[in-house]
């Protein structure tokens, strides 16, 4: 079951009928996979929550093997992953209005640029053939270079993973849908702070502007383009 159903009345439920709300866009030809803002700041420490001040608690670590898993699938059938990580300079000079919101937090479980806190993850397992940038607001696409990127491939599908849900992954999704690709958020590889939070936000992207799918379906979706490794294993056996 999707994480929303819980919060809607029956009243809800009309109004999404009535609009014809949340029907599938469905996959493209060409995706690349996103991943937001994986950082050690986002995940922390399971044994050591409070040393990690931005940290997504339990959410975050579970959805860790859900992200390993697409972006698995992604490499074996040579599909584009970007990683976008959140970082800010130690004095506090580019966090803009964002400061007016946010304390700069002097620590370097934050992060800060160049602190342990802004590392991705290591078990992203990020490899030569994958592209890491910076961003310094909400959205990946603002300010970086990641347009560019997916216009470059001829991408038409954007699949979406990382956190936290309602902020950074929320902004990145309504741009990609702006900039008219087919917008996939995987339900199991995205996580928040705030259970709510989360939900919502889901639910909110999944009515208007994303397909909100399973990680199985992600991969079952990637596993049958053409040239990926396990098409390419079927293919020799048949031919065997």
């Amino acid at each position: 079951m999707n994480p929303w159903e819980s919060y809607l009345s029956d009243d809800d439920r009309a109004v999404i009928q009535r609009a014809k709300f949340s029907r599938r866009m469905g996959f493209g030809a060409r995706p690349a996979i996103v991943v937001i803002d994986v950082q050690k700041f986002m995940i922390g420490q399971a044994d050591a929550p409070g040393q990690w001040p931005s940290n997504s608690g339990p959410q975050g670590h579970a959805a860790i093997p859900h992200i390993q898993a697409v972006l698995r699938a992604a490499r074996a059938g040579g599909v584009p992953c970007f990683f976008a990580a959140f970082e800010i300079d130690p004095s506090g000079k580019d966090m803009g209005v964002y400061r007016r919101k946010r304390d700069l937090l002097d620590t370097g479980n934050w992060c800060l640029a160049g602190s342990k806190g802004a590392e991705l993850l290591p078990e992203l397992e990020v490899d030569q053939d994958d592209i890491v940038f910076v961003k310094k607001k909400p959205s990946g696409f603002h300010g970086t270079p990641l347009l560019g990127y997916l216009v470059e491939r001829q991408v038409d599908t954007v699949i979406i993973m990382g956190g936290s849900t309602s902020n950074c992954v929320r902004a990145t999704v309504f741009d990609a849908s702006s900039y008219n690709f087919r917008t996939i958020v995987v339900r199991e590889g995205v996580f928040d702070r705030i259970p709510i939070s989360h939900a919502i936000s889901l639910f909110d992207m999944d009515r208007q502007f994303a397909d909100v799918v399973a990680d199985t379906d992600v991969i079952q979706y990637l596993e049958s383009l053409p040239g990926h490794a396990g098409q390419d294993a079927v293919a020799e056996a048949a031919a065997g």
